[in-house]
């Protein structure tokens, strides 16, 4: 143990060089300098092209759209098949069939003698128990925030309207990927000795494999996973949402010192590190709680611009339609739009990356399904809804205003920007309170990462104290990193170390569909006798 974490500070070890010519340039510049190679290397590798009709598509987002739409039809488009019952599910309908008493529906011959369910935490009545509603909402922090404020933005402004179109596609698709890997991750979850769950592809693909006598694949592909959860949680969960928050806070206040970002980094690291270090739950349940309200303030600034501009919705929406096939040439051409669209709109949702398994794998049920089919609401949600509300804001003020060039390549490093000046061109400096929702949705993305993170972290290295708290400095050194650099090199990275995840994780989906299978005929059966009892 001690051996594997001494490997891995000694493989960092290089980063700190910055400090030796941090007088000579600037600590943002220094930083940037040494993390474009290391970002440039990897994105190159995770986003490897193959050339269809002339054009290069990353074969990372064929598999993530194969892979959906194969669940679509394999489970018969479970996306509005099932939305009704998940609806019924969050608001507590069927809670019963997880209480007491109700072990043996749908032929589950589970004992009730001593008042536990095995199927789920070891200890009921556990702290770590959570509701479907409370798990959906632990998922949705960590999904709802900057890839719909800034990725949206950049999606547009690079891939233009028709983006918009392919993002609303992509989420609809991604809640059937959402719904078989949350299922999974309730099936195959370990409990702890003291009740602790640990859940999610590492698992699943593990135990799922291991059933099949496929055991030491599963294994590869669970350890692999693991390290990139573990990266992801460095590069998207982390570096990007510190950037765009330190970016939006220069901004607001009209900060052009050259050491600005690496200021405001280690003030939000010392405010992560509060919480994920020192254990101060009370500073955890405030964010929880003002971050929805801030959601829902956010997605009422953009209804109340689209009322004032509802004369241009139209338009909007014919540019959506007409640019997603027949894009300008100087977009990139259909299959770029496309691309942009799919891009963003995974980063944004994470369907079929594996990482709100993790956090679904601890509710509080015993149907497995259950907690699928409330996890294809978060897609819906967070891409349907939210990102549409945003892209429609952007072309509106676009066409009312002319705000910014379509195509241009300078808008890729103005994410949050770019949105911000949106919103304050109808609402007069509403960039403030944007820029308060940015900060709050990024310290709460970074929380929830630092358990998807940290969950991998114990898969590979042990779940001891050592190996927690190393990763926990690690963690709060990215922040410190994504603060600094640039946009270009932020994005780039957060969206290979994201995007690797997809590889194991749909491999592992495609394998076990048939179990998912088997957990929602079971659950729906139970469903059904329910209903036949009233």
């Amino acid at each position: 143990m001690k051996l594997k974490i001494i490997t891995i500070i000694g493989l960092l070890l290089p980063a700190l060089n910055f400090a030796q010519e941090a007088t000579k340039k600037g600590i943002d510049q220094r930083i940037e300098e040494m993390f474009k190679p290391v970002s440039d290397f990897w994105t190159g590798l995770v986003f490897t092209k193959i050339h269809i009709a002339g054009y290069g598509i990353p074969i990372v987002l064929i598999l993530l759209i194969l892979g959906a739409a194969y669940f679509t039809f394999y489970f018969r488009i479970p996306q509005f098949k099932l939305f009704k019952t998940a609806i019924k599910v969050v608001a507590g309908k069927y809670d019963d069939l997880d209480h007491h008493g109700a072990n043996t529906l749908a032929g589950d011959p589970t004992p009730n003698d001593d008042d536990d369910i095995p199927e789920t935490i070891a200890v009921e009545g556990h702290h770590g128990e959570v509701s479907h509603f409370q798990a959906l909402s632990a998922a949705l922090s960590a999904t709802v925030g900057l890839g719909n404020i800034a990725g949206v933005a950049v999606a547009i402004a690079i891939g233009g309207p028709g983006a918009t179109f392919w993002m609303i596609l992509a989420g609809l698709l991604g809640m059937a990927s959402k719904f078989t890997e949350c299922t999974l991750g309730v099936k195959y979850r370990d409990i702890g000795e003291d009740g602790t769950v640990y859940g999610g592809p590492m698992y699943y693909l593990k135990k799922g494999f291991a059933e099949m006598g496929k055991g030491t694949f599963g294994k590869f592909l669970a350890v692999f996973f693991a390290i990139m959860v573990v990266g992801g949680s460095f590069g998207g969960g982390n570096m990007f949402q510190a950037n765009q928050a330190a970016a939006q806070f220069k901004k607001l206040f009209e900060i052009t010192h050259p050491n600005a970002g690496s200021y405001f980094g280690i003030v939000l690291a010392i405010i992560v590190g509060i919480v994920i270090i020192g254990g101060i739950k009370r500073i955890g349940k405030v964010a929880e709680r003002i971050v929805p309200f801030m959601a829902v303030l956010y997605v009422g600034a953009a209804i109340i611009i689209l009322v004032l501009n509802i004369g241009l919705l139209p338009e909007a929406f014919k540019q959506i339609i007409t640019q997603a096939f027949t894009p300008a040439a100087g977009l990139g051409g259909f299959m770029g739009v496309l691309i942009q669209g799919f891009r963003r709109g995974t980063f944004s949702n994470e369907a079929g990356v594996g990482s709100a398994a993790i956090a679904h794998s601890a509710v509080k049920t015993k149907y497995p399904a259950s907690e699928g089919i409330v996890a294809l609401l978060e897609p819906f949600i967070d891409t349907v809804v939210i990102c549409t509300m945003t892209a429609l804001v952007l072309i509106i003020t676009n066409l009312k205003y002319g705000l910014f060039n379509y195509g241009d390549g300078s808008l890729d490093g103005k994410g949050v920007e770019l949105t911000a000046t949106a919103f304050d061109s109808v609402i007069p400096h509403f960039s403030i309170i944007l820029t308060i929702a940015v900060i709050l949705f990024a310290f709460s993305t970074m929380l929830s990462w630092s358990y998807y993170g940290l969950q991998g972290w114990k898969f590979v290295f042990g779940r001891s104290k050592t190996a927690d708290l190393v990763y926990k400095l690690l963690f709060l050194f990215f922040v410190f990193v994504g603060s600094s650099v640039k946009l270009g090199s932020v994005l780039n990275f957060s969206d290979a170390m994201i995007f690797a995840m997809v590889f194991p994780n749909v491999i592992g989906l495609v394998f076990l569909a048939p179990k998912v299978r088997e957990e929602l005929k079971k659950y729906l059966k139970a469903i059904k006798e329910k209903k036949l009892e009233h």
